[in-house]
């Protein structure tokens, strides 16, 4: 009887380590997030109203990587933008004022919080999986490459009646 209650309590103290470390690690990821460190490049023309993109996110652990890319994707298609190669043109960033992410920080707090708002509009089109090529170890963090389709029609829609961007009827 002692030791199954001897066991029981220390299954119970690893399984709370493990809870502990993941969510230090998502804090940490979080944290990261904010700073907003990230790359995009255009992948193909996606359907109607969306973009294909491949993200390449930075972290400690791979799958924190590919998750965080969904944020990294859709703030990348508001504030940033991409750059064109053959065959795909660039876009612009859905916003013209650089200051917007400072102005309206508790909007833009909610809307990328876990879970938030900017998961609508993005989907990872390779279910996590990573090809090889895209997984590149950097000294203490990796770089990860995710491709990611974002609709941009429907965000730049929530965007404009949360009164974030101009609509494109506006005047300029």
């Amino acid at each position: 009887m002692k030791n199954t209650v001897k066991i029981t309590c220390l299954l119970l103290i690893v399984l709370a380590g493990f809870a502990t470390e993941t969510t230090a690690q998502k804090r940490k990821a979080d944290k990261d997030t904010q700073n907003w460190i990230y790359e995009i490049e255009p992948v193909a023309v996606g359907s109607q109203g969306s973009y294909l993109i491949k993200v390449w996110s930075y972290s400690k652990k791979p799958v924190i990587a590919i998750e965080q890319a969904k944020k990294n994707a859709v703030h990348g298609i508001i504030f940033k933008g991409f750059t064109g190669i053959q065959g795909v043109p660039g876009q612009r960033p859905l916003t013209s004022n650089p200051n917007l992410e400072v102005e309206q920080a508790e909007f833009f707090k909610n809307f990328f919080a876990d879970g938030g708002k900017y998961m609508k509009f993005v989907n990872i089109t390779n279910d996590g999986a990573v090809a090889a090529e895209d997984r590149i170890k950097m000294d203490k963090q990796y770089k990860i490459g995710v491709v990611v389709s974002v609709n941009v029609a429907g965000l730049r829609k929530d965007l404009e009646d949360a009164g974030m961007v101009r609509g494109l009827n506006s005047g300029f």
